[in-house]
């Protein structure tokens, strides 16, 4: 597991909050990469929201678009993940507006489905 997933260690597969797993207690402290230190989730939600804020709303905005569309990013994308970025932060960096950013998005405006031929001459 990587650092950060430890911090995540209190939330069972569907999100249900627990501190134990069997008869162990959970331990969801770690360290990120940077050196940054965390002994909870509420610890790591602060890190990531303050220090590392750029950094996690592009890591996501990267994550949340490849997903639509449906295939990796390439370097042609680094403008749309730029403007995405840009419009989450005037959005006071709210999902919906992350989601809205996307579907504005050249990429996803643009994008060409595999069936679409197909499905367009039937």
């Amino acid at each position: 597991m990587d650092p950060i997933g430890f911090g995540f260690e209190n939330f069972d597969g569907v999100g249900a909050w627990r501190d134990k797993d069997g008869d162990a207690a959970i331990d969801p402290s770690g360290e990120l990469v940077s050196g940054e230190k965390f002994a909870s989730p509420a610890e790591l939600r602060a890190i990531l929201m303050k220090q590392k804020r750029e950094d996690f709303i592009r890591c996501l905005a990267e994550k949340l678009l490849t997903y639509a569309l449906g295939r990796g990013l390439e370097h042609y994308d680094k403008c749309a993940i730029e403007q995405i970025t840009k419009g989450v932060e005037h959005g006071d960096y709210r999902f919906a507006a992350l989601v809205s950013e996307i579907v504005k998005s050249t990429p996803f405006q643009k994008r060409r489905g595999e069936n679409f031929t197909q499905t367009a001459s039937q």
